[in-house]
């Protein structure tokens, strides 16, 4: 688990099978068998290095993460170590687990923070974006300032600190970013299906979906 305040700014690129992640001394010492964000992809240190670590990838995590891509450029990615108990959740609970793509659609330099507009390659996720809600973006927890279309479009403000000090200044329009929207408006919509699912089953007399009078008073609705 994960909080998305970004401790260090690396370089990914592939060896054999795996990625070698560069950039983590800022966070040093790393141990065998951890979790580390990498762009908000979780990925286990499988082997040590002097600056970072080796970590096995499957195939799902390449197709569904600009990680293969970024690695053939040894191209910079955002790196969080694993949340202790003890830590401050300065950010929003993140698991580390990419729900999908977005593409950068605009990106705009204003006096006080940039204004970033990002669309989902994927809809399905949108449904879970709304003004002021959580997103983590290539591994940055940011609060979604805007949406449009449903949320399938939404926008960022984007502080000077955050762009400063994050991937966030190597993005161009057309760029791909790591999605993976607040985990706990996932819980809730799961929770509140199956609470739904289980009420309709009760409703009404056998076989009927309806809200009748014999329902409401053997609920206390006399």
């Amino acid at each position: 688990m994960f909080t998305g305040l970004i401790k260090a700014v690396g370089k990914v690129q592939r060896r054999g099978n795996g990625l070698l992640v560069e950039g983590c001394k800022p966070f040093a010492p790393l141990t065998l068998g951890e979790s580390i964000a990498v762009d908000g992809v979780c990925l286990t240190v499988a082997e040590l290095l002097e600056d970072g670590f080796l970590a096995d990838v499957s195939e799902e995590t390449l197709s569904r993460t600009t990680l293969a891509k970024k690695a053939t450029k040894n191209e910079f990615v955002n790196l969080e170590p694993a949340l202790c108990l003890s830590d401050r959740l300065g950010g929003h609970l993140v698991s580390g687990h990419v729900d999908g793509l977005g593409e950068v659609i605009s990106i705009k330099d204003l006096r006080n923070s940039w204004h970033l507009e990002i669309e989902w390659r994927e809809t399905n996720f949108s449904r879970f974006i709304c003004d002021k809600a959580s997103i983590s973006l290539d591994g940055i927890s940011l609060t979604v300032a805007g949406t449009s279309d449903q949320g399938r479009r939404f926008w960022i403000a984007v502080i000077p600190h955050t762009w400063t000090n994050t991937s966030l200044k190597y993005l161009t329009v057309g760029s791909l970013v790591n999605l993976e929207v607040d985990l706990m408006a996932k819980y809730a919509e799961k929770l509140l299906s199956s609470s739904q699912d289980s009420q309709i089953s009760k409703l009404g007399t056998a076989g009927s979906n309806e809200i009748t009078e014999p329902w409401l008073s053997n609920q206390g609705w006399n």
